[in-house]
Order: C-alpha cells, then structure tokens, then sequence
C-alpha cells in the first residue's frame, strides 16, 4: 500500500520513507511511526512522518 492517503497510516505501524536528504537516490528508511505531520488527507508524493527513531520523511509503503 502506498503512503498517499492519511486515513491509512497511524502511529504504531511499520512503514518505508524516503528521508529529505534521500529523494534524488530514492532510498529507503524503515521504521515505526511515532508521529503523522501533514495535516492533509492527501499527498501526491507522500504523508509526511516522524519514526520512533527521529527521522522524518515522507511515506512510501507500508508494510
């Protein structure tokens, strides 16, 4: 599934994001959401996320 729809991601599930310094490569950072930071329903390129682990990018699957 992937990331563009806020109504599918909630804290607590394991996603894969591309972080800010990461969109040219398009590589990928797994972890468990700690927090949702784009107010909109909708992104085209992502719902942007913060992982327990402090990084923040934007949601591309979740797993």
């Amino acid at each position: 599934m992937d990331g563009t729809n806020r109504i599918d991601i909630r804290p607590g599930l394991r996603v894969s994001i591309v972080l800010k310094q990461d969109q040219k490569t398009g590589k990928r950072t797994e972890g468990i959401v700690a927090e949702i930071l784009t107010k909109s329903s909708y992104h085209p390129h992502g719902i942007k996320v913060r992982l327990e682990s402090g990084d923040i990018g934007r949601v591309k699957t979740i797993e």
